[in-house]
């Protein structure tokens, strides 16, 4: 069995992220292993008929900075655990994104967080933690949200 060092986790700042937060904490305290935190964000694009409206660079600007803010944020609320933990803020599809930086820190393990959305909400929002559990390279352990969205 391969040794679990470095473990990746993606948050989108949510209470789902939260808990896959904690549980990759919770499994690194015991193998000592080191956490990435990780946020990805897409700047929004807009298409219509005749084109499309891409985000202007001081909307794009003000998006990175409450990005970092945010896992700035995270991160100094989990520090003192006695954990290594490391922050990475990425900007493109999330789901390459997650999986780009798994690769680049050579991360052993994957957690993230999924909402667990079925029907039309899925349909509509797409699943970004199947895409990355479809696509890695690397194991992947999905934490459930246990609120149950429609």
């Amino acid at each position: 069995m391969t040794e679990l060092r470095r473990i990746l986790v993606p948050t989108d700042f949510t209470e789902t992220s939260d808990k896959a937060v904690e549980w990759a904490l919770g499994l690194a305290a015991k193998l000592g292993a080191a956490v990435t935190v990780m946020h990805a964000y897409e700047l929004p694009i807009i298409g219509f008929p005749d084109g499309a409206i891409i985000a202007t660079p001081e909307i794009a600007s003000h998006i990175a900075d409450a990005s970092r803010a945010a896992l700035d944020a995270t991160v100094k609320r989990l520090a003192g655990r006695g954990i290594a933990i490391e922050s990475v803020l990425r900007e493109g599809v999330i789901w390459e994104e997650i999986n780009a930086v798994a690769e680049s820190i050579a991360a052993d393990l994957i957690v993230i967080g999924t909402h667990g959305r079925k029907g039309l909400a899925r349909a509509l929002l797409g699943s970004m933690a199947e895409n990355v559990i479809r696509t890695a390279t690397r194991p992947v352990v999905s934490i459930r949200d246990t609120h149950g969205h429609a």
